[in-house]
């Protein structure tokens, strides 16, 4: 069954009957940039790892193993991949693969790497802990995300052994451009581009080729926009990749080893390369479930991308309309809503104490420093996020005094 955007707007949201367990319907979930709801058939896919497990005991992992090739399968589509051309390890979270493709760069001879001030906080803090330990760590500004690409091509070097940068600012929800400009001139120096996928996935259309990316080195995740809850990360590599991350586990050695010699540590050809150890498949199979109930109902990118705009829209629209103090609360206007990701990112002094004041209006948001974040999902109808923005009205009112 497919949805027509009207019948998202509408009240009752017509995807909301798929999210009862996590009622959506009776709380204002703008968390959807942050942790969205799981649809409801989720249930099913983690009972049947459980069922797996119980009938097949340590013979389990070849079911298992069916259901990360659905949830690899997922990510292909997400990102318009060809997987003739690109590789896929699948693992717990981003800093997993962060630490693995770092480890597998040669520091020594090229002991720098160059990034942005606005990269997630994984990165930003493994980066700052190895810049304690002798790495070089370039960052250029992120305010103005139009201008990232030309200060990051600048920045690279004889001494780069990398860049590292998203493809939507995590902060901010900037949509960076020119990510085919930086791996041109990653290209041209020899060295690999990784690129940060997580607020842009399922939130917008995205391509490899568009991008020019095929060459590249993609992470990401599923507990943002794409509902598949925690240890759905991923790390996507140019099949043809001979990196050797030293920090490495022994599922790496399944399927054909290649570059076995004495003394040499050898690596499976294809997905498994970046692969760590025993991990919990309970993740797949919850995913595998999620990935398929998106596809049944045809919610395609570019489909929750026109419902994002929407919202995000509709949120700003209604937020404007308060005139509230800047000093107190403001927003960016400095691009316009088609260059921002899946949420409203509000500035203010008091982000902390709005996020728990709007909590307590059933409110249910995030934020990250100065930064008061507004994410909607699809499952949320028009009439509840203007219902938000007037529980931010109250919060606002009330700042002077309870701070």
């Amino acid at each position: 069954m497919a949805f027509q955007p009207e019948s998202l707007y509408a009240s009752p949201n017509a995807l909301a009957p798929h999210y009862q367990r996590f009622r959506v319907a009776e709380r204002c979930l703008l968390t959807g940039h942050s942790h969205q709801a799981w649809p409801d058939g989720s249930r099913e896919g983690q009972a049947l790892a459980w069922q797996d497990a119980a009938e097949y005991v340590d013979e389990k992992w070849e079911a298992a193993y069916a259901q990360a090739a659905l949830v690899r399968a997922g990510w292909y589509r997400l990102l318009d991949d060809d997987p003739a051309v690109g590789a896929i390890t699948l693992g717990q979270n981003t800093h997993d693969f962060l630490v693995r493709f770092l480890s597998a760069l040669p520091l020594r001879d090229r002991p720098r790497v160059v990034t942005t001030d606005g990269e997630f906080h994984s990165m930003r803090r493994q980066l700052a802990r190895f810049e304690e330990e002798g790495l070089i760590v370039h960052r250029v500004p992120s305010a103005c995300a139009a201008d990232i690409a030309d200060q990051v091509i600048a920045a690279i070097d004889e001494h780069t052994a990398t860049v590292m940068v998203s493809s939507v600012l995590f902060a901010s929800g900037h949509i960076v451009p020119g990510l085919d400009r930086i791996n041109a001139a990653c290209r041209s120096h020899g060295i690999p581009l990784l690129v940060d996928t997580y607020h842009t996935l399922n939130a917008m259309p995205f391509s490899l080729a568009a991008h020019d990316l095929e060459d590249a080195y993609l992470v990401g995740g599923g507990y943002k926009y794409c509902q598949l809850g925690e240890g759905n990360g991923f790390l996507r590599f140019p099949r043809t990749s001979t990196l050797r991350p030293a920090v490495t586990g022994w599922f790496a050695e399944f399927g054909d080893i290649t570059g076995l010699v004495e003394d040499r540590v050898g690596y499976a050809e294809g997905d498994d390369r970046f692969a760590g150890a025993t991990y919990d498949p309970v993740s797949h199979y919850r995913a595998a479930s999620v990935f398929d109930f998106f596809e049944q109902h045809e919610l395609e990118p570019a489909l929750l991308r026109e419902v994002s705009q929407h919202q995000v829209g509709l949120l700003a629209k209604h937020f404007d309309a308060l005139d509230a103090d800047p000093a107190l609360i403001d927003r960016d206007r400095s691009v316009p809503l088609s260059e921002v990701g899946g949420f409203l990112a509000l500035r203010t002094p008091f982000a902390g104490r709005c996020q728990q004041l709007l909590r307590q209006r059933n409110v249910w948001t995030d934020y990250r420093e100065d930064v008061l974040r507004l994410g909607p999902a699809p499952y949320l109808a028009d009439r509840q996020l203007m219902d938000g923005i007037e529980a931010l009205a109250e919060v606002v009112a009330a700042l002077p005094a309870t701070v």
